[in-house]
């Protein structure tokens, strides 16, 4: 006869075990290659501006077109002042970790060490994969779209498609995605910066252009007229601004600085909101101004229509295509980081050195056959930007509004009758309202542009 015994409680998963220092950090390739930590403060600047300020700023007068001047405003300053807010808490939690002993490197460790759930880790492991990987198949889709459009310029009826361009792109991606280090990228991620600006100009300029001309469009600043499609247009235009304010991978960039790390964040954070503040309201003013809510999707649309002449200088609009593609390679690079960190901690041997042939050729294909799975779905998924849209609501959210507040209300136990502790519930519940409606709109505009997807097209759905 058995005797009955209690079934067991279900129990969260274990994560896998944190490393407590260096010393046990050794054996870690991923740290010790990918993560490598011998950055300064300006570099962190440098991958954060390529993270936050992409071609995605060029979307913001349609964000605008969906909330009008007021709330417009209103919502891209408190995106900005939020998003700064929680990536330097962020690098305080960080940093207390640091000085306890506790060095953190990857998000989904830390995530797991403050909050102390199995879970945890892997949730972290799984948003932060599908963000990354997702803005990955979007760099290559928007830099092939820009290959198309060049060539479509030059050659109207040439037989070239856009999957052909994407392969192009990929190819590049695969020989770039070779540098082996995310502190290898400083250059290019500098390059990036001024890329950033230098587009923003002329896509400023070229805005102040059409509004001058004789072409120039009628302005109409109404929102839609249906009070549903009004709110429902308001939430898809505040998920757009709050994914492109998105970064969900401070603490690799954060990894990348040599020890101590006190307060090099903060310098990091300075340099590229100067650069975000800069960049994102002269794009959204003059975009929206001269447009209103005839704004496409891309702004670069907009001055470029398919019917009629462009309303700027087809050279000076030409060059600021050439230099969206450009950044599009160095976007696509920093967000691989974490995938490569993932494969060449189960891959790479740390005792046999960082090019060793041990290590090389498993780096080679690997990265290569990442790049591939990208490129192919890029290839595939020409629609993938309302896909994007539903991810980023999704995944950014988390990441960037909810975990930062709460890993620092948790580390540093700040008294629940503090203004902290309440600004940080604060933002918290709102913005997991905001990510709520932001996914029930994005999933909206999916289902609205369903009739219009097709495999392998070569027009990208807006």
């Amino acid at each position: 006869m058995t005797i009955p015994t209690l079934q067991q409680p279900l129990l969260p998963p274990e994560a896998p075990p944190l490393p407590e220092n260096d010393s046990i950090r050794q054996g870690d390739a991923g740290a010790a290659f990918v993560l490598e930590s011998k950055g300064e403060w300006y570099h962190a600047g440098f991958h954060l501006t390529t993270a936050i300020v992409g071609p995605t700023i060029l979307t913001l007068p349609y964000a605008f077109r969906g909330l009008g001047w007021g709330l417009g405003f209103f919502s891209l300053t408190v995106m900005g002042v939020v998003t700064f807010y929680s990536y330097y808490l962020m690098s305080l939690v960080l940093e207390h970790c640091e000085k306890a002993g506790r060095r953190h490197i990857r998000f989904r460790e830390l995530a797991s060490d403050v909050l102390g759930s199995g879970w945890m880790y892997y949730f972290v492991i799984f948003i932060q994969t599908a963000i990354n990987t997702g803005i990955s198949i979007g760099a290559i889709l928007l830099a092939g779209e820009c290959l198309q459009i060049m060539y479509s310029s030059i050659s109207p009826d040439g037989p070239l498609h856009l999957w052909q361009f994407i392969a192009m792109v990929t190819v590049v991606m695969m020989v770039l995605s070779q540098l082996p280090t995310f502190h290898s990228l400083r250059h290019v991620n500098l390059a990036s910066l001024f890329l950033s600006l230098a587009y923003t100009f002329i896509v400023v300029g070229a805005c102040i252009h059409a509004g001058l001309s004789k072409d120039a469009p009628a302005r109409d600043y109404s929102l839609e007229s249906s009070k549903f499609s009004m709110v429902m247009s308001a939430f898809t235009s505040i998920s757009i601004i709050a994914a492109i304010f998105g970064n969900g991978i401070v603490p690799e960039i954060q990894a990348t600085l040599a020890p101590p790390v006190t307060g090099k964040m903060f310098k990091g954070l300075m340099m590229c909101y100067s650069v975000i503040f800069v960049t994102f309201y002269s794009a959204a003013v003059s975009g929206y101004y001269v447009f209103g809510n005839k704004a496409s999707s891309n702004i670069l649309k907009s001055l470029m229509p398919d019917e009629g002449p462009a309303l700027a200088p087809t050279w000076l609009l030409g060059l600021g295509v050439i230099f969206v593609l450009l950044q599009l390679f160095a976007i696509g690079l920093v967000y691989s980081q974490v995938a490569y960190e993932i494969m060449e901690t189960k891959s790479a041997d740390v005792n046999q050195g960082m090019f060793s042939k041990r290590n090389l050729i498993p780096r080679i294909i690997l990265r290569s056959l990442y790049m591939i799975f990208c490129g192919f779905f890029a290839a595939m998924l020409p629609f993938f930007g309302d896909i994007n849209g539903v991810v980023g609501a999704l995944g950014f959210i988390p990441l960037d509004f909810i975990l930062p507040m709460l890993l620092y209300n948790m580390t540093y136990k700040p008294s629940r009758s503090s203004f902290t502790y309440w600004i940080n519930i604060i933002i918290m519940v709102v913005f997991t309202c905001v990510g709520l409606l932001g996914s029930f709109s994005s999933v909206r505009k999916l289902v609205l542009d369903a009739s219009k997807f097709k495999l392998f097209s070569d027009d990208v759905v807006d």
